[in-house]
């Protein structure tokens, strides 16, 4: 019953320490369990050995005299926990039981070996998979009611099958403090499991390598998620709950225009880049989206719609000074004066004819001046002087009043009957400008005329 308290205590001490420790989530644990052979054979202290030192090897000898001097009791048998440090150090604590029916080369009577013990170790060439290592530590031990405090150096090492279960193999030199307990070998062999550290988001890496410990992730991500599974991590992927390239930092394309939906006005229509990613179906440059008439080319300042012509001469209402009546591109829309319409007038205007010496049109010159009122009209736009000429008959400075007057009168005519005053102006020129001889009677009545010519056309 003694026996059975000794294990329960050491026992307890070992979940006892686990407990104490286990606060520390962010370092791992490892618990191993297994059994233990203890070797009373010389190991050069023989004070307490029933033997002559004489008579006995040296320190280790008959190490692997296992028949002979190992005692195994073959179930579990010890049973251990240690945490990391830092730096490849661990300590750990570890309870162990066995039967001993061989001391040295004696054979005894089930005695029994209870033992607990701490220890600090140090990894070195550690790898994934083979961890060797020292330690150096202390504990007590019991064999057949006989106890005393020891103090241990262990050389051993661990072979990993996985990232958490492993095989570890230790041997132990236990130096007793009493006389009354023969210092010994205690070899261990067992599985240990690697547990702890703290996981927040529960995703298999630790916190403190884990980038995103809140967050559940993957571990090419250093813990971090990737929502949508493009294999872009959230942190990085602009679109993070919609799956897209790598080319459009995570987003996707749904039209397939090589524009990512955040960027794309018609993310659902393939588009032109320049119109954000929208259609241009009449291609003038205004996306469908903004244009009031999509099927027909416009300009975007008419929301993409053509201007209206309404005289179908190709100047834009807007532009076609006048709408109303075709003409040429060149003359704002309006129609142009030609050399046969120029002649025509002067034909009519040479026709005009007035009291002798005055400026008061004959009244048979009527029908000539109602017919170069239409002519007029016909161009709004163009602007016409009225030019008088006189013969050389009388001084010149009478000719010049008289050529004033005349063209002056028909100006005014013209305006009476609607043609607009600033489209006219008004000039005489007296007897300088003759197109015949003044010596005749036919030369001089060429001379006595009215022309009319065109000046300017906007």
């Amino acid at each position: 019953m003694k026996n059975l308290s000794r294990l329960l205590f050491a026992m307890l001490l070992v979940f006892g320490f686990s407990n104490t420790y286990a606060q520390d989530e962010n370092n791992p644990w490892q618990i191993s369990f297994g059994v233990n052979a203890v070797d009373f054979y010389p190991s050069g202290d023989d004070s307490n050995y029933p033997y002559p030192a004489t008579e006995l090897g040296g320190f280790g000898d008959e190490y692997f005299n296992v028949g002979d001097h190992w005692n195994i009791l073959p179930s579990l048998s010890t049973i251990s926990v240690s945490r990391h440090l830092s730096n490849g150090l661990s300590f750990g604590v570890a309870g162990s039981i066995n039967k001993i029916d061989k001391y040295g080369d004696e054979e005894v009577s089930d005695w029994s070996y209870y033992g607990i013990d701490g220890t600090v170790k140090w990894g070195f060439l550690n790898t994934s998979v083979f961890n060797p290592f020292i330690g150096v530590g202390g504990g007590y031990t019991w064999v057949d009611e006989i106890g005393a405090g020891t103090v241990n150096g262990t050389l051993g090492f661990n072979v990993w099958f996985t990232d958490n279960i492993g095989l570890t193999l230790q041997s132990s030199y236990k130096h007793a403090f009493e006389d009354y307990l023969t210092s010994h070998f205690q070899h261990t062999a067992g599985i240990a499991i690697k547990f702890g550290g703290k996981d927040t988001d529960k995703d298999g890496i630790y916190d403190k390598d884990d980038a995103c410990p809140d967050v559940f992730g993957l571990e090419i991500f250093n813990g971090c998620p990737d929502t949508d599974g493009d294999g872009i991590e959230d942190s990085k992927d602009a679109c993070p709950n919609e799956a897209g390239p790598a080319e459009h930092n995570g987003c996707p394309d749904t039209d397939g225009d090589g524009i990512p939906d955040p960027e794309d006005k018609c993310p659902t229509v393939a588009g032109l880049a320049e119109l954000n990613g929208c259609p241009d179906a009449d291609g003038d440059g205004v996306a469908d989206v903004d244009d009031e008439c999509p099927n027909e080319a416009g300009p975007a300042e008419n929301n993409g719609c053509p201007w209206p012509d309404a005289d179908g001469d190709g100047v834009a209402d807007k532009d076609d000074k006048c709408p109303n009546v075709a003409g040429t591109v060149a003359n704002y829309g309006c129609p142009e004066v030609s050399e046969e319409v120029k002649q025509k007038l002067n034909a009519y205007a040479k026709t005009i004819l007035f009291d002798t010496g005055k400026s008061t049109i004959k009244a048979e010159s009527e029908e000539v001046l109602e017919n170069i009122t239409l002519i007029l009209n016909k161009f709004p736009h163009a602007k016409f002087t009225v030019e008088g000429h006189t013969d050389s008959s009388g001084s010149d400075e009478l000719n010049m009043r008289l050529s004033d007057a005349r063209a002056l009168a028909v100006k005014d005519y013209l305006v009476s009957h609607g043609i607009d005053e600033f489209r006219l102006s008004s000039k005489g020129f007296g007897e300088t400008k003759p197109i015949d001889t003044n010596k005749t009677r036919a030369g001089r009545a060429n001379n006595r005329r009215v022309e009319i010519n065109l000046v300017k056309e906007d």
